[in-house]
């Protein structure tokens, strides 16, 4: 079997986890039908993002004449799996409340930044400039789909969760369809834009990798509310597209999956080094006076410190992430961290004022990075000027 040169180390990936590197390659080649179908509809019907809006609000029977693609796709996920039990889903996403603060670092700092560090999973990010180019709108607005993602109920059919989900996965198939358009891309090198390999791998950044970071900083997760989160992210991920066999179905798989995705991934390249550049850079690039650029210095340095502690040194050298003082505080903030969810575990009802206050940092954090606006998640309409 010939893979995208993109894919490396094989041989010694095969001496270690055998011919599931080869079914792992095979899904380098994979997309998405059902959104591929929908975005080539849409671009060929006026009003169809509207007609598409208003099927996610209010189900396919509202849009009579809607493309036989929209009932494709709202038919296969209006299957709910029998896997998918909602106190579960609910209970998923308290964890992410629970932490506050925390889950936005380890998101923003990890779990984003390693998925720039894939030279061949970045690609699609660089060609459409969806962060590089537009980094604090694009980051609110993911911060927007993770708030959705964890609001209680919110995961359910037809509710905001969903909803938004549904646009995310049609918005990867409006890029992987602009880029293949342009002629350039070389899928001998890349393999297939947004292929299901790199869907997988996002899905993992969101899960296993969140509960790795949240761990590092302190966080206590039982096992219990841990397989919680991953349910809540194996249902998203269904939801988003992602097949089937590389939704983990625990913690323990989700592992594995990862080890294998890391044995056959390059190291980061220039694209890695100027998308964590960019999201580091973010705050700089939204201050608009001295007093609010003084800030966002401070707030970068405090990041770099944060992101070498939660990467470890080799990744973020390699990322280019500069080192600050900040990486220091990091044992202090792991011990006081622990300290306060000694307390929360011991106090009756502690988790209560947590999730709560979880709630309104994550209403917080999207009321000020939208400045007030709702994300669209409209479909992008154009590649980065550069690709």
């Amino acid at each position: 079997m010939t893979f995208p040169s993109r894919f490396v180390n094989v041989s010694e990936a095969r001496a270690r986890f055998g011919d599931r590197v080869d079914r792992l390659g095979a899904f380098l080649t994979r997309v998405d039908p059902l959104a591929d179908a929908v975005v080539a509809d849409l671009e060929r019907a006026h009003g169809g993002w509207r007609v598409f809006d208003e099927a996610t609000r209010h189900g396919i029977a509202s849009t009579p004449g809607a493309p036989d693609s929209f009932h494709a796709l709202f038919e296969a996920v209006a299957r709910v799996p029998l896997w998918v039990d909602w106190p579960t889903v609910d209970r998923g996403g308290e964890v992410l409340l629970r932490a506050g603060p925390l889950g936005g670092l380890v998101l923003g700092l990890k779990s984003l930044v390693l998925g720039y560090a894939a030279p061949g999973g970045n690609k699609p990010l660089v060609w459409s400039g969806r962060l590089k180019e537009q980094a604090p709108r694009r980051l609110n607005e993911t911060a927007r789909f993770v708030q959705a993602t964890i609001t209680p109920g919110a995961m359910h059919p037809g509710r905001e969760g969903w909803q938004i989900t549904l646009k995310v996965r049609l918005i990867h198939a409006r890029v992987r369809r602009m880029i293949l358009e342009t002629g350039r891309w070389d899928a001998a090198r890349w393999c297939a834009p947004a292929s299901q390999h790199d869907h997988a791998g996002t899905s993992l950044l969101f899960s296993i990798i969140v509960l790795q970071g949240l761990r590092q900083l302190g966080v206590r997760i039982t096992p219990e509310d841990a397989e919680a989160y991953m349910q809540l992210w194996r249902w998203s991920g269904w939801l988003v597209g992602v097949d089937p066999e590389l939704l983990p179905a625990s913690e323990a798989e989700a592992l594995r999956l990862g080890e294998l995705i890391a044995a056959t991934q390059g190291p980061p390249d220039d694209d890695s080094r100027a998308l964590t550049r960019a999201l580091l850079d973010a705050p700089l690039t939204a201050a608009r006076t001295p007093r609010e650029e003084a800030n966002a210095r401070r707030i970068r340095s405090f990041s770099c410190g944060m992101a070498r502690e939660l990467l470890g040194d080799p990744m973020a050298t390699a990322l280019g992430v500069p080192s600050t003082t900040w990486r220091y505080m990091a044992p202090l903030v792991r011990r006081l961290v622990s300290s306060v969810e000694l307390v929360r575990e011991t106090v009756p009802f502690g988790d209560v004022p947590a999730v709560w206050a979880g709630t309104r940092y994550w209403e917080r954090v999207v009321e000020v990075g939208l400045a007030g606006a709702m994300a669209e998640f409209g479909l992008p309409q154009g590649l980065a000027t550069a690709a």
